[in-house]
């Protein structure tokens, strides 16, 4: 059964699905094509946070124990209705890099096919034409550093909401889909050198006003017991898991968009996708202002 492949129609797009009995997910049984499934029905609350963003795939073609790796440049075989945007990459292996966009339903379903589990996309988009813009969105990665847990986390994402809120600038959580969470802040076009040093001050001032319980720098053995304030991802070379996409955890689960109630209470805070799917039901994307608020650095 495993060699089995099916055709279907996505948006016009003729598509040829494989091994989709194949399981990736061992613990929890859930096989290639629930993921393909979840990727097809989450499209419309996921695409907006995708679309013009250079993603990197992490794929797992043998399921989440098996070996993984990330995939920035577009595969030999990538149909040519597949957008992709030839970009630098200093530091890497080549000097530029043909990265998939995924800006519509069908290129979704095919990265879902490729068992590209996770997709992470920087904090800024592309032109028409495949220009770089500059950074139009903030972020902070929280990182418990054991003993500390969700708990100690929930608690350091309040308070840089507030030291956010101080500087005039709304934030909005979303789970990491691990164990930490994840604060965006949407801003007008600045340059990733001045939103970086931003994000960096910013955590470096939560880390003096509560050092027993934030630390800011990248050591480490400073992270036992405190919540590590990763402000490094908006460097213009680095991504962050995007809003809706699964991870490979041991069980399915989604970085998914929370509200401030639900941080500030014990409400849990781990979703697998069908809870997912309900919340967007229920909630519409919580995340919609990531698309159209636009604030000003201070």
């Amino acid at each position: 059964m495993s060699g089995t492949k099916t055709s279907v129609q996505v948006d016009g797009v003729r598509l040829t699905l494989s091994n989709l009995d194949k399981v990736l997910y061992p613990r929890h049984g859930f096989a290639k094509g629930e993921v393909i499934d979840y990727y097809a029905r989450i499209g419309p609350v996921i695409l907006p946070h995708l679309k013009d963003r250079p993603a990197t795939r992490l794929r797992y073609p043998d399921g989440v124990d098996g070996e993984s790796f990330f995939e920035k440049n577009a595969p030999g075989h990538t149909p040519d209705w597949v957008r992709t945007v030839r970009l630098p990459t200093p530091g890497g292996s080549r000097e530029a890099v043909n990265f998939v966009v995924v800006d519509d339903l069908p290129a979704l379903v095919w990265c879902a096919n490729l068992a590209a589990l996770e997709l992470h996309v920087p904090q800024w988009r592309v032109g028409p034409r495949g220009g770089a813009h500059e950074p139009d969105l903030l972020v902070f990665d929280l990182d418990p550093g054991p003993p500390a847990s969700v708990d100690e986390t929930r608690r350091v994402a309040c308070l840089l909401r507030d030291l956010l809120k101080a500087d005039g600038l709304r934030s909005f959580p979303k789970t990491s889909g691990k164990k930490g969470l994840h604060l965006y802040v949407p801003i007008e076009e600045t340059s990733d050198g001045r939103t970086s040093a931003y994000a960096k001050e910013a955590a470096r001032r939560l880390e003096k006003e509560h050092p027993r319980l934030v630390v800011s720098r990248m050591e480490k053995r400073l992270r036992s017991g405190k919540v590590f304030v990763d402000w490094s991802q908006n460097n213009r070379h680095k991504t962050t898991v995007a809003p809706y996409s699964l991870r490979a955890a041991e069980e399915p689960s989604v970085s998914a968009p929370v509200t401030w109630d639900e941080v500030e209470s014990d409400a849990e805070l781990r979703f697998g996708p069908d809870e997912v799917l309900e919340r967007v039901d229920r909630h519409g994307d919580l995340l919609e202002p990531l698309l159209t608020l636009r604030q000003k650095l201070p």
